[in-house]
């Protein structure tokens, strides 16, 4: 308000507007008018906008407690493709809106140094050593850079991280847990380019404070360690129960294959539903399985030859002189095509069945799987189902792998002929995913009753009815995983029975 001064009793309000006029000028006040009159405008705006911002930060935070304890709960993840397992119709269709990535929050810790990790190895063995260094890097505080994988295998595959996995949502997914970096930093580059750095394997089946005590003073020495050889380097047991859950959140959750994997293993899926159920064979009988086991029951004499002199040209294959005889009876070879189709016959499989093939190029080709496509006939593969969706798999055999692990663990059931690291892994994963059917053959048992039935001294329904019983409780039922104190190759795999993240007989199943 104006201040009138009084003169003769009057205010002069022309002369006095004025006087105004001349002090403050005419812009001057028809600013200070607009900014008394916007002043308590500005004033609401700013309390909508903080407000607006305080329960959009309440409700992020929120989300976030969701994603961060979900996992860690462990209690389930849902199926890559369905909302409740194989029982239920694939979702042809995924939303062209990708829903908003919720990031957990970093954790916050002293680094002690840099891991560096050489994997070695097919594409399951090289999973789960991934998890295991996750887990070792967690644990120790130190930051992992994205591991490498085996190009220099008998697979010969250039295959980068990148190429099979989604590598930045492996590292946002686990920011919560540990430190990863896709490559080191300049500086720490330097020192490494300059060799200033520690090149080593690490002992296998090893407890959490062998890394303690004897890994992580040399992480402090060095700043940089490379561990050279990733495959079964933690144990199986005896590990804080916080160590196994995180190997479990990094195999089911932060280990995703890329998008264009997913979606070819979402079209294989689709593909087979439409038909109905199907079974997916692990039939482990490619040549590279034979040349290294010494598995040779069923081959002639020129693929003999052929197979040793494989298994003497690759040097890290240790073995060199095996007895072929005797290691099928004490059930350590994979089963020939001849010897699965009998088999699958007497577990009642029925004929019409589709049967997905998760191998590569079977040794003997067609004349090999005459016999199994006899009994069944509608016997597929992925290259028949793709064919040029998969030439830019071509020559890259983990990418294969992994679109053939995809298919593998949404099917009604899985049989793997040989229990190598894909069937341990895609194994435990089918438990995970609700125990879902795997049946795992006793090979040793098996080729017994087989050679009776050949030689006549069992019946069909004998040797059918033998099979049934034996494998019964063979079925990826739930249940604890066997341990061997002092003999870790023996016992139950981590990765095959994770009963520490699983719900088992006497907890209800439940499904997030």
């Amino acid at each position: 308000m104006c201040r009138v001064e009084e003169t003769s009793g009057k205010c002069d309000y022309k002369k006095q507007s004025e006087m105004k006029i001349k002090i403050f000028g005419e812009g001057r006040v028809e600013k200070l008018k607009n900014s008394m009159v916007s002043r308590p405008r500005m004033k609401q705006w700013m309390f909508r906008a903080l407000t607006t911002v305080l329960l959009w930060t309440c409700f992020a935070q929120l989300m976030t407690l969701g994603e961060m304890f979900g996992p860690k709960l462990l209690k389930s993840w849902p199926s890559y493709f369905t909302q409740s397992g194989s029982e239920l119709p694939l979702v042809a269709e995924l939303s062209s809106i990708p829903p908003k990535l919720i990031l957990p929050p970093k954790r916050l810790y002293k680094n002690n140094g840099y891991l560096m990790v050489s994997c070695n190895g097919g594409l399951n063995q090289m999973r789960a050593a991934i998890c295991d260094m996750v887990a070792i890097a967690r644990y120790l505080n130190v930051t992992l850079i994205v591991p490498e994988l085996d190009k220099t295998s008998f697979w010969n595959d250039p295959s980068e991280f990148k190429d099979i996995f989604d590598v930045d949502h492996f590292i946002t997914s686990l920011r919560d847990e540990v430190r990863i970096l896709k490559e080191l930093p300049p500086r720490v580059q330097l020192r490494v380019d300059q060799g200033m750095f520690l090149s080593m394997q690490p002992i296998s089946w090893s407890d959490i404070s062998y890394y303690v005590h004897q890994i992580l003073p040399l992480v402090r020495k060095h700043k940089v360690v490379q561990l050279n050889k990733t495959d079964t380097r933690l144990a199986n047991n005896e590990l804080p129960l916080e160590i196994q859950k995180l190997r479990c959140r990094v195999n089911f959750n932060a280990l995703r294959f890329t998008s264009q994997i997913e979606e070819l293993g979402r079209k294989v899926v689709k593909i087979l539903r439409e038909k109905g159920p199907f079974l997916v064979l692990h039939l482990r009988y490619e040549m590279d399985m034979l040349a290294f086991s010494g598995c040779t029951h069923g081959c002639n004499s020129e693929e003999e030859e052929e197979l040793t002199r494989m298994r003497y040209a690759y040097p890290w294959w240790k073995e060199k002189i095996i007895n072929s005889e005797m290691k099928r009876k004490e059930g350590l070879c994979p089963l020939t095509p001849e010897e699965t189709a009998l088999v699958l016959k007497a577990l009642g499989i029925d004929r019409n069945v589709q049967i997905y093939i998760a191998a590569g190029e079977i040794y003997g080709g067609e004349r090999r799987m005459a016999p199994l496509a006899k009994e069944f006939p509608n016997l597929v593969r992925k290259e028949t189902l793709l064919r040029s969706d998969l030439k830019f798999f071509q020559n890259h055999s983990s990418q294969m792998a992994a679109l053939d692990y995809l298919v593998a663990i949404e099917s009604d059931i899985f049989v793997p002929t040989y229990d190598g690291n894909m069937a341990k892994v895609v194994e435990g994963h089918r438990r995970f995913l609700g125990f879902k059917k795997t049946i795992l053959l006793d090979r040793k048992l098996l080729v017994k009753l087989i050679d009776q039935y050949h030689n006549g001294l069992l019946s069909w329904d004998e040797f059918s009815d033998t099979v049934k019983e034996v494998h019964s409780n063979r079925m990826g039922n739930p249940k604890k995983r066997a341990a061997i104190p002092d003999r870790p190759k023996e016992e139950d795999y981590f990765y095959s029975n994770p009963h520490e993240c699983l719900q088992l007989l006497d907890e209800p199943l439940r499904r997030t």
